[in-house]
């Protein structure tokens, strides 16, 4: 075994190390610091005002376990946490700088390896960016998804139910005061979004890039499994450190083929496609939006999940898990990279049994064939945008009609339940100023609600494009990360409400039918083209300054690749 990076610090009879040493013996046991035993640091997400990640505190403590029986040293380490209905105005706008957060920590502190512990949308991509970029030894523990509540006897999916029972207010078939009851029973238990929203597909792509111990994603936070999980994990990171197993070594493009294919298996969502191109940029994986659309186009949809489907996350477990799901098709993933194992992630999908065919479909009888994340191009989206075809009307997946459009968010809210606003359900709704730099921080408004005037004759999806994000819990036939975004003067800053748009998923296409002449001779509309309230100071500067495009993942230009885990000077 070589040097143990921890020795760096502790290693030595010298002042520095003498300090180093001293500030940290308070209870570690003397042989704590002979360099032998890994220092693994801990980096928690749990916090109150994250509510999906607050009992990580408990699931730390089971790592913690593992770890000191596996001979190491388990070190806590608090980092930024990102509550994804919480925080204003986006917690995207901060996955970046949590990122970087985490990542500075993880160089400058005495540690061998680190197990990453989240949960909600954000926490995930950010530890695994940060992680990558210091390429220590590196694991995930995903916090899981909660347990199902019901709402009039039926069961409520979060997020997606919200959607859906706000637009039965707006149509008057709900009351205000049902709709409001409703929100008592929507969080049943500790945990994230019990749909296949964000949070559920982070967890499936940590697993499919080979970070987590195999058959750890979606099972439910309160289920005592995942606290034997995270035990067990406590003690692969003291091996992994031993061994060397960095997540360069597991994260390469292989393994994000893999992701991708797993991503359209289970319906994922559309963020995770922003948040993979993120991660790879930290590793200098060449992965692009056209290996999205090849990986995935023909991938079946197995998981009957909202909310492409019908049942929940812990319905999946029930029905045998990730592993079984993803054992339907294993011929289709990669034996080439390893997981945290050590082990190709194939090798787990053998045994794996499906209990329950209405969750988890046959690959000879799928929810949808071809459902992977569709990445359009077009005189409109020129560098990419993509739909989630599994979760659109497919009726409207072609569909060519006038476009209404919105320059903000606020504009949108101002206008669409206006009576006399000028729109039928063949009008297609245009969001733009909500990309990374124009919001800032490209928002989940790309679901944006219907007008109400259409609500009211019983349609309930219409053909909605933005430079935005949106849910993942979120569905409808919803064109997003329009790039070039509005902002950055791309060609959604030019639409004009009544052009013509052509939305053909099948043939991959987003156009305004206009002559290319007249389009060039447009001016972009200052409000679509404008920050909203360009910040004059702090991270959003920052953000606003280097923020790169949705189709490369949306981080900053300066904080793409590795430093790896060197630290040149001393501190004393």
């Amino acid at each position: 075994m070589s040097e143990l990076r921890s020795a760096q610090w502790y290693g030595g009879n010298d002042r520095n190390t003498y300090i180093h040493r001293a500030w940290m013996r308070r209870g570690l046991p003397e042989d704590a610091f002979d360099g032998k035993k890994p220092h693994i640091a801990i980096a928690n997400t749990a916090s109150d005002l994250t509510p999906c990640n607050a009992h990580l505190n408990e699931v730390s403590e089971h790592v913690q376990k593992g770890i000191w029986e596996a001979g190491g040293i388990p070190l806590n380490l608090p980092v930024v946490s990102l509550g994804e209905a919480q925080v204003k105005p986006t917690a995207m706008l901060w996955r970046n700088m949590a990122a970087m957060a985490i990542e500075e920590m993880l160089r400058a502190n005495p540690i061998d390896g680190v197990v990453l512990l989240g949960g909600c949308d954000k926490t995930i991509p950010a530890l695994l960016m940060a992680a990558a970029s210091v390429d220590l030894p590196a694991i995930v523990v995903p916090g899981g998804p909660m347990l199902t509540g019901t709402f009039r006897g039926e069961p409520l999916g979060c997020g997606t139910d919200v959607w859906r029972l706000s637009e039965e207010v707006r149509s008057g078939q709900l009351s205000n005061q049902q709709f409001l009851k409703s929100e008592s029973s929507m969080i049943r238990s500790k945990g994230h979004c019990n749909t296949m929203g964000t949070a559920s597909t982070m967890a499936v792509v940590a697993e499919a890039l080979g970070m987590t111990i195999p058959g750890f994603a979606g099972t439910p936070a309160p289920d005592a499994r995942l606290l034997s999980l995270s035990h067990d994990t406590g003690r692969l990171i003291v091996e992994m450190v031993h061994e060397d197993r960095r997540p360069s070594k597991i994260m390469v493009k292989e393994s994000f083929i893999n992701a991708i294919i797993a991503v359209a298996a289970v319906g994922g969502s559309s963020n995770s496609v922003v948040h993979l191109l993120a991660i790879a940029g930290r590793l200098g994986v060449n992965l692009t939006l056209e290996d999205f659309d090849r990986a995935g186009r023909d991938v079946p949809l197995l998981a009957n999940l909202a909310p492409s489907g019908q049942f929940l996350m812990d319905d999946l477990y029930r029905a045998g898990g990730l592993l079984a799901l993803l054992s339907q098709i294993s011929e289709k993933f990669s034996q080439v990279p390893i997981t945290v194992t050590g082990n190709p992630l194939v090798r787990y999908m053998k045994d794996a049994e499906v209990f329950d065919r209405s969750v988890i479909k046959s690959p000879t009888a799928p929810l949808m064939e071809n459902a992977g994340i569709a990445v359009l191009k077009g005189n409109l989206a020129p560098n990419g945008a993509i739909i989630k075809p599994s979760a659109a009307t497919p009726a409207l997946l072609v569909h060519r009609g006038p476009a209404l459009v919105f320059d903000s968010v606020e504009d949108l809210h101002l206008r669409i339940d206006d009576p006399d606003l000028d729109v039928t359900p063949d009008t297609v709704l245009i969001l733009r100023g909500c990309g990374p730099r124009g919001y800032p921080g490209m928002p989940e408004v790309g679901n944006m609600p219907l007008p109400k005037k259409i609500l009211e004759q019983g349609i309930r999806d219409m053909v909605r494009i933005s430079d935005g994000r949106m849910s993942g819990t979120a569905y409808g036939t919803i064109v997003l990360h329009v790039t070039p975004e509005a902002a950055a003067g791309g060609p959604l800053s030019l639409v004009q409400t009544g052009d013509t748009i052509l939305l053909d998923v099948p043939n991959r296409t987003l156009n305004i039918e206009i002559d290319p002449i007249e389009l060039s001779k447009r001016e972009p509309n200052p409000a679509s083209t404008a920050a909203y309230a360009a910040p004059e100071r702090g991270w959003a500067k920052l953000y606003v300054d280097h923020v790169q495009g949705a189709d490369t993942g949306a981080d900053l230009d300066f904080l793409l690749g590795s430093d790896g885990d060197k630290v040149s000077r001393e501190s004393h």
